[in-house]
């Protein structure tokens, strides 16, 4: 009986081992040996190609926009910013989520010179500003290494607005209170100033 067992034991010994063998050759052999695929997607880029990049220009076609559907920020309680620079409250939102043409339009009332604003809707809005363009594309030249991955994926002035004027890390202290009032911006300052 204890033969039994201890030829049982050896056996299993074995074949774990030549599993656990088997499975190590293959992973050194997928790892070292096998080039990467260029359809690899989780790859960091290098350097940012946004020549496919849509930028917002002056001369939006306000004849059509009431057949035409907007993209907005939706998280605000009071205000909402839509995708062609106009800031309306919630409740005057259209049923194709824009803000009329009658609504106020690129507004930076509650933004400082330095591009960073009290409200995100305001920094939204004043971030579409097509007279904006020179800065953000030095925003997007800038692009630190933590930032690459997320830019990579922003195709469109819009996309960008959204993405710089929402609130980091580094504009708050204690993990709970802001820095300044000013928290949302759309500037190259990736601390708020």
């Amino acid at each position: 009986m204890w033969r039994a067992f201890l030829f049982s034991f050896i056996r299993r010994k074995i074949v774990l081992s030549v599993i656990f063998g088997c499975s190590l050759t293959y992973c050194i052999v997928s790892f070292l040996l096998i080039s990467p695929r260029r359809t690899d997607t989780w790859r960091i880029p290098r350097k940012l190609d946004h020549s496919a990049f849509v930028w917002m220009s002056a001369e939006v076609d306000l004849n059509n926009s009431s057949l035409q559907s907007c993209r907005n920020t939706v998280q605000g309680r009071e205000y909402i910013a839509d995708d062609k620079g106009y800031i309306c409250q919630r409740d005057d939102l259209l049923a194709n989520n824009c803000c009329g043409t009658t609504e106020k339009r690129y507004i930076c009332d509650t933004c400082n010179a330095d591009g960073c604003c009290v409200l995100y809707e305001h920094c939204v809005s004043c971030c579409l500003n097509p007279n904006k363009r020179k800065l953000l594309e030095t925003v997007l030249g800038k692009a630190s290494e933590t930032f690459r991955v997320l830019f990579s994926a922003i195709n469109n002035h819009f996309e960008l607005c959204l993405a710089k004027c929402r609130t980091s890390s580094q504009s708050v202290q204690h993990e709970n209170a802001y820095l300044k009032s000013n928290k949302h911006c759309y500037t190259t300052a990736d601390k708020v100033p």
